[in-house]
């Protein structure tokens, strides 16, 4: 029998709670979110590292970046070749960067959007910034190693880094149920925000932000909202308002046109093709006449967009059109999330200056303690060799008197004398009184007779004298946090100085765009629709010159205002509103829209019934008729609606509409059933309701029979159908009575 004994029953909820938590965490602390301590995600981390163990150094030829990919894949991040490649190129684009870590070499994408090159093609080492300021004093012991995923090798927790980088450069990340996005700001004024912090660890973000303006993207640009940023600085959280740089140039002819040289951040990659197409857009749609020619002229040199404008285009009010309607405004949605002491937090800009500031004294202590240790040790060795100097022939003397290199050993360390053969009394006497510690005898053991030529002596002096010096040093700085704090700020001196650059985004308070769309000047015009569902509009004089042959060319023809609006019916039930202005106005010949482009109307879920211009609605009546006979006439006021897509009756499951229009006095609607009932009824009959009812019946159906075909026949129209090879001409059947049967044909 099967043993149960190792079985342990637990609530399933449970288990998957405890794993669904275990695999969350896993996600933001291991791969999506970056340590406040470095700025750095795991995947950055560990590309960095690898390179620096790899010998990538700026100074040193470029490796091809499978290389680096696959080294680092095989040693630290086991999570795929594009995730590490992928890093890699963001680290080398100066766009999306604030200071880039990698020196690329090859194609690794442009701003616009083009992918970078294959890694086999492409080249990278590390910047000469991330050399001396990111991985520097790895050696030291500044910083805890811990094993990689399969425990073969040693990877640092976090890279040294002496600068807050998590500002430098900013991050994006998505993990699970939490997300972060942290804006680049400028090298220098972060390196005065975090000496400032140095100088008044008390300050408060809004004296730290007379350092730290607010972000300073790659792309330059305008951040528009500077009196919201406090609180966004304060909190993390919050919307930060950017434009694009656009200035207005003249050019031959008394004509202008816009240059837009700088771009807001989020733009960057596909959406300046977005951004292009939405001015497209703008034109194609007439919201703006003013645009005659639009170019890209952007290149490695930087962006470049044109727009040249017709003679007296109010520049002012399009620029607001833009800013409006596309996205040369857009915001960037801050969320200055970051794990801090092993666990995702919210941090304020002074949050992330502290961290970042209590984790340069960590590194500087550790770096400090480990350099003192190493001074200690080279001390003693120091004085050790000096006093052997000193009796240089006693320890000659004990060395050739000594049979093993263990007597001689322990001669000089703890005065044992027996075994070795000296040439008097004195010199045993003196030899039993030395006391040399271990590494000073194997310093004394391993030292060569150079060592005794009087400027070698002098050297060793010298060094002596340094080796003092710096245990002095590094004590008053262990010690003494002013003088740390000191050191600290002078270090950030010197990399602002060599890597520090002019501010690129400007902050400012700017009113937020106005448009005043140009008044429309109203006039009718004539709606046509041809057979395939393509719509549009032209002139009335247009209009009276094809008179003869509009109404074969097209399946609907009627007279709307070009600022009004159109309803359109369908089998289904729906109202589908379309504005007269989103359809395009022209030729005769010209071919139109689809209806489907201008409204949530799909052709190919659903008919057209009807279709007419609101005004003509107006005071009118209209009547449906669904596929079960039931039937109401509704005001046509009750569909001028807002809505663009709103139920015009009411339809139980399974029942569509098979008829809709306006009725006239005289009007009739005539049933056809599967057996060949039909029943003529006049419109006036029906009784009014409102749209949400479902009506009357109108048909009384015999079993098994039902509704196949309902026309709407007008007083005017003369209207016949084929039955078993007989004509019926349904403008002459006689009247009946709503809800009966009608006559047999």
């Amino acid at each position: 029998m099967e043993n149960n004994d190792n079985i342990i029953q637990t609530e399933y909820s449970e288990i998957m709670q405890k794993s669904y938590i275990d695999y969350a965490m896993s996600v933001i602390v291991a791969r999506a979110l970056p340590d406040v301590r470095d700025g750095l995600k795991p995947v950055q981390r560990r590309t960095l590292y690898d390179m620096a163990e790899l010998g990538l150094r700026y100074d040193r030829p470029y490796r091809k970046s499978a290389r680096i990919v696959g080294d680092t894949m095989g040693k630290y991040h086991p999570h795929g070749d594009s995730s590490i490649y992928g890093a890699l190129v963001v680290m080398t684009q100066d766009f999306k960067q604030g200071l880039p870590l990698v020196d690329g070499h090859g194609n690794f994408g442009s701003i616009e959007g083009d992918g970078a090159a294959a890694m086999r093609y492409t080249e990278a080492r590390l910047e000469k910034v991330t050399q001396e300021v990111y991985l520097s004093d790895l050696d030291k012991d500044v910083v805890d190693f811990v094993p990689n995923f399969d425990e073969t090798e040693k990877e640092p927790e976090v890279l040294p880094v002496k600068v807050p980088n998590l500002l430098i450069n900013g991050a994006d990340g998505i993990a699970v149920g939490m997300a972060t996005s942290i804006p680049p700001h400028n090298f220098s004024e972060v390196i005065d925000g975090m000496k400032a912090y140095l100088k008044k660890p008390s300050i408060t973000t809004a004296e730290l932000m007379e350092y730290i303006k607010g972000p300073d993207f790659p792309t330059g640009g305008i951040v528009t909202n500077k009196d919201e940023l406090l609180e966004i600085y304060e909190t993390g959280v919050g919307k930060i308002k950017i434009r694009g740089k656009a200035t207005v140039e003249k050019i031959k002819g008394g004509k202008e046109q816009i240059v837009i040289s700088e771009i807001p951040y989020p733009m960057i990659g596909a959406n300046i093709g977005k951004f292009l197409n939405d001015i497209y857009n703008l034109v194609e749609s007439k919201k703006t006449n003013d645009i005659t020619d639009i170019s890209n002229q952007s290149s490695k040199d930087g962006i470049r967009i044109v727009l040249e404008l017709k003679k007296g285009a109010d520049t002012e009010n399009l620029l607001n059109l833009l800013y409006k309607k596309t996205r040369l405004e857009d915001t960037f949605g801050v969320n200055m999330l970051a794990v801090a002491g092993g666990r995702p937090e919210t941090l304020s800009l002074r949050d992330v200056i502290k961290y970042c500031a209590d984790f340069q004294y960590e590194l500087n202590d550790r770096k400090y303690s480990t350099l003192l240790g190493k001074e200690l040790d080279k001390k003693e060795i120091q004085e050790g060799l000096i006093k052997a100097v000193d009796i240089i022939d006693l320890i000659i003397e004990i060395l050739r008197g000594s049979a093993k290199v263990e007597q001689a050993k322990n001669c000089l360390m703890k005065g044992e004398t027996d075994g070795i053969r000296f040439k008097s009394a004195e010199s045993k006497n003196m030899a039993a009184q030395l006391s040399f510690t271990e590494s000073q005898t194997k310093a004394i053991l391993e030292m060569r007779l150079q060592k005794l030529i009087g400027l070698e002596l002098e050297v060793l002096l010298k060094e002596h004298e340094q080796t003092l010096k710096n245990i002095a040093t590094y004590e008053d700085l262990l010690d003494n946090r002013k003088s740390m704090t000191k050191l600290i700020i002078k270090e950030l001196d010197s990399y602002s100085k060599e890597y520090g650059k002019e501010r690129r985004t400007v902050i400012d308070n700017i009113e937020e765009a106005v448009f005043v769309e140009k008044p429309v000047e109203a006039k009718q015009v004539m709606f046509v629709m041809d057979r395939f569902g393509y719509g549009k509009t032209i002139d009335m004089s247009v209009y009276e010159r094809n008179k003869e042959t509009v109404y074969e060319d097209y399946k609907y023809v009627f007279p709307c205002m070009n600022i009004g609006k159109i309803c359109m019916f369908t089998n289904l039930g729906n109202l589908h509103m379309i504005k007269v202005k989103d359809l395009p106005h022209g030729k005769y010949k010209d071919k139109g829209t689809p209806l489907d482009n201008v409204c949530n109307y799909d052709s190919s879920k659903g008919d057209i019934l009807f279709m007419s211009s609101i005004s003509q609605l107006k005071d009118r009546r209209i009547i449906f008729a669904n596929s079960n006979g039931m039937t109401k006439l509704v005001s046509g006021n009750e569909f001028d609606v807002a809505k663009s897509t709103t139920a015009a009756t009411k339809l139980l499951e399974g029942e569509t509409l098979y008829a809709v229009g306006v009725i006239e006095a005289g009007d009739s609607l005539v049933y056809r059933t599967k057996r060949g009932m039909f029943l003529r009824v006049a419109a006036e009959d029906f009784p009014e309701k409102k749209k949400a009812a479902v009506g009357v019946r109108g048909i009384k159906l015999s079993p098994g029979d039902e509704v196949e075909e309902i026309y709407l026949i007008h007083s005017t129209d003369e209207v016949s159908v084929k039955i078993k090879d007989k004509e019926v001409v349904l403008n002459r059947l006689h009247f009946g009575k709503r809800d009966t049967k009608g006559v047999k044909k």
